[in-house]
């Protein structure tokens, strides 16, 4: 399913102070409620003259006035290997930890201490955090964590 992406841009060009003969620079003012533009993916701004600096000569057709159409490059979701993020999770400072195996089935051979140690979350190897974090693109992950 697709979603539309909609962005509020306020901008108006100022004279400031000249660069080069013949050219004035520009910068942008503080934003205002007023002034605002709404955009879309695709959509046209039209009355772009009046945000252009007064001094630069504006070319229009007689028929209407000059627009300017803005296109939003999009890329794609990474998604997350649901499985994975069953699997892991991630501790205050950042490490990614996982659960000990062999404590699903046959408990009755294994003594209480050997199935206390193997309840408790155990962090992940440094050489699989490649492997966990493509899996979990939007893992929280401190890198540096050792």
């Amino acid at each position: 399913m697709a979603s539309a992406t909609m962005a509020c841009f306020c901008f108006r060009v100022v004279p400031s102070f000249p660069l080069m003969r013949g050219f004035n620079g520009v910068r942008l003012a503080p934003f205002s409620k007023a002034a605002s533009l709404k955009l879309s993916s695709s959509q046209t701004i039209s009355g772009f003259s009046s945000i252009l600096p007064h001094k630069l000569p504006i070319i229009s057709s007689p028929s209407h006035s000059p627009s300017l159409t803005i296109f939003a490059a999009k890329g794609y979701k990474m998604k997350t290997h649901k499985a994975s993020a069953k699997r892991f999770r991630v501790t205050g400072n950042g490490k990614i930890v996982r659960r000990r195996a062999g404590k699903q089935h046959l408990l009755w051979k294994k003594n209480t201490k050997r199935k206390n140690r193997l309840s408790k979350m155990h962090p992940v190897n440094r050489s699989d955090y490649n492997n966990v974090i493509g899996a979990l693109p939007y893992l929280k992950v401190n890198r540096l964590a050792k």
